[in-house]
């Protein structure tokens, strides 16, 4: 059979699977006494060892086969949770990782894990043998969320482990005692091995069963301890969710299968749970066909333009209607598939706990994450970009933001500093906070450093707010940081932070406190595909300044505009902004100039300056088209449209001519 057709479902199952063992260890750690999480990362091993053999992949079957052992050992209370295992399982997490990784680029997926395999062995090995216990029994999606259904309703759960006598014969009609005394206690939820095997007697002398009742542990130990030839039983209460935990945590097959699963009133044979078939209303679609879709809507944008031209030249009352009814309908359309392109942030988000807490581990500090708003959908693209940015973000707030503990306890804080990574919507914008609650930005420390490197002279600093000093460390090359850190350096590469989000046609601005902490704001755009511009005219060419960089259009007169250093320049609110003549800029032929300025007021962060045009035409959605390979790094132009009538518009990087 040829494997290749399901590589790329391999692949992204792989990576689905290893995210969730990622998330499940973080809440583990915070909380080892709920086993629920251990259930969840088997599970997730557990499919992933079957779809790396299955597959060919040994090396990841081998290594997700001692992690499962150990997770067993864990689960089974046969293993003491501690630093080390958790290291070991953190480890292998990333082992793996590489390994899908390679899969991906189109590698063999082989990678060298004798130490770490050996590692687990010896973990295993070296804990002692809490006691004598059968085969596992897993915790899926359907018994955990029915456990904590009837956990709400006040009963209790208990996973009761039944040793019978090894020289017993008739081990099927034991056990049918067994189950009878239960079910007159309460409802069983599931056993191991199943209950099919049990009345086949295919077990060795001990399982497993899953208890809900409203009676108390040691009166079911004397329950069944009344049944001959049990040898013993252990009886530990299951650690439940609350329903409201476990609704983020429930797929959509498992919630329609829960609708038709009830626990069955006692009666004289166990029945195990049966998980209903359900309808899967998702399918995976590779991006490409995405890709492909979103360029043919695109020249499907640039043929409407052109139609609503001609209608307009023809002047045809059915045609206007056809036309509007075909812009209507394409607008619906374009809201569908630009929403199928939106991916949750969470995409990007979810892999900064495990590296926030290497980080720590690393600088000897006690940071805890906090993420806000990991469901904000952004297009892919913009997707794709961010990450970079924020990974440097991140890395500058544990490294030079938060402080030692001994240090914040000396200066009233917590020992344990908090970073805080929140996404939100606003209008057809999404913003990043970046928040920690550590040391702050030094304002003279800034300055000093500024002036030292040329960056300002002395009485410009004199000028500068405190939010203008701040912005300082974006500049190139620019740090504040005593020794330069392999983790990162405050101010070190935040040029390039800046740039790539500016690159994206957002923004990035800095607020801080001094010894309270620092928030670094970012600003995206939606998507990137279509945007809404301002269309203007200068002399015989048109060219396209996107909405998102403007605040407003004006009519300046020739008298109003002052010279400063040899700059024109304009009062526009009570603050002084620079002009900047476009026809000039771009050496537009056959340029005059009329009796007044038509003046585009755009924004770069907090920077303002206006724009000289010869006239405004209006707003209207374009298609962005790169200029490709052939016109590379043309100033100030980040590409081109085609307009109804089949000309070309370029589009203005308002950012790159603001300075």
């Amino acid at each position: 059979m040829d494997m290749n057709q399901y590589l790329e479902v391999f692949i992204e199952e792989s990576r689905e699977h290893l995210q969730n063992v990622n998330d499940q260890l973080m809440r583990f750690e915070k909380n080892t006494d709920d086993l629920g999480y251990v259930n969840e990362i088997f599970r997730s091993a557990h499919t992933l060892k079957g779809m790396s053999a299955t597959m060919g992949f040994d090396d990841l079957a081998q290594l997700t086969h001692k992690m499962e052992n150990v997770l067993d050992a864990v689960r089974n209370h046969q293993l003491d949770v501690h630093t080390e295992v958790l290291d070991a399982l953190f480890e292998s997490v990333d082992a793996l990782e590489i390994m899908v990784q390679s899969i991906s680029e189109g590698g063999d997926g082989q990678l060298d894990v004798k130490l770490l395999v050996q590692k687990l062995q010896r973990i295993v090995a070296e804990e002692p043998v809490a006691h004598h216990a059968a085969s596992s029994i897993e915790y899926d999606e359907l018994v955990q969320t029915l456990l904590s259904q009837t956990a709400d309703q006040g009963f209790n759960a208990f996973e009761i482990t039944v040793q019978l006598e090894r020289t017993c014969l008739l081990k099927a009609a034991r056990a049918y005692m067994v189950f009878d005394v239960l079910e007159q206690a309460g409802d069983v939820i599931k056993s191991a091995p199943t209950v099919q095997d049990i009345e086949q007697e295919k077990f060795e002398s001990s399982f497993i069963v899953i208890l809900v009742t409203n009676e108390s542990q040691e009166k079911l130990q004397a329950s069944i301890m009344e049944v001959s030839e049990v040898e013993s039983v252990k009886i530990a209460a299951v650690p439940v969710k609350k329903e409201t935990e476990m609704e983020e945590l429930v797929s959509p097959e498992v919630a329609a299968a829960i609708q038709e699963v009830t626990v069955s009133a006692p009666s004289k044979s166990p029945v195990e749970e049966k998980r209903q078939p359900s309808n899967n209303k998702t399918i995976r679609v590779n991006i490409d066909r995405l890709d492909s879709l979103m360029n043919l809507f695109e020249e499907l944008v640039i043929d409407r333009g052109r139609l609503e031209q001609i209608s307009k030249e023809l002047n045809n009352s059915e045609l206007d209607e056809t036309v509007e009814r075909m812009s209507r309908i394409s607008g619906d359309l374009q809201t569908i598939i630009l929403n199928m392109r939106m991916v949750p942030v969470e995409t990007v988000f979810n892999r900064f706990p495990r590296m926030v807490r290497q980080l720590s581990k690393d600088l000897g500090k006690q940071i805890e994450l906090q993420i806000v708003g990991a469901d904000t959908e952004l297009d892919r693209t913009v997707i794709d970009e961010i990450g970079d940015p924020l990974v440097h973000l991140l890395r500058n707030a544990v490294d030079h933001g938060i402080e030692m503990p001994q240090a914040r306890l000396e200066n009233g804080k917590n020992e344990k500093g908090t970073i805080r990574l929140k996404a939100y919507h606003s209008g057809n914008h999404v913003f990043i906070d970046l928040e920690d609650d550590g040391a702050g930005i030094n304002r003279e420390k800034v300055l000093q450093k500024a002036l030292d490197r040329g960056i300002i002279d002395g009485k410009t600093a004199e000028t500068l707010t405190d939010k203008q000093v701040y912005e300082l460390i974006f500049a190139s090359g620019f740090s504040t940081a005593e020794q330069i850190s392999d983790v990162s350096g405050r101010g070190v590469g935040l040029d390039v932070v800046k740039n790539t989000i500016e690159s994206l046609g957002g923004s990035v601005t800095i607020d801080s406190n001094e010894g309270y902490g620092s928030r670094f704001s970012i600003q995206l755009p939606l998507t990137l595909s279509i945007i809404s511009a301002l269309l203007v005219q200068m002399s015989e060419e048109r060219y396209a300044l996107p909405l998102s960089s403007i605040i407003e259009t004006a009519i300046v007169q020739p008298k109003e505009v002052m010279h400063v250093h040899g700059q024109k320049v304009i009062d526009f609110r009570g603050a002084i902004i620079p002009l900047l003549d476009l026809k000039e800029l771009f050496t537009v032929p056959n340029s005059v100039q009329g009796d007044h300025y038509s003046v585009v007021i755009v924004k770069k962060g907090e920077k303002t300056a206006g724009l000289i045009v010869d006239s405004f035409i209006g707003q209207q959605e374009i298609v962005l088209k790169s200029l490709g390979h052939y016109l590379p790094g043309v100033f100030a132009i980040s590409g081109a449209t085609i307009l109804g009538d089949g000309q070309v518009a370029l589009i203005i990087d308002c950012n790159a001519l603001i300075k």
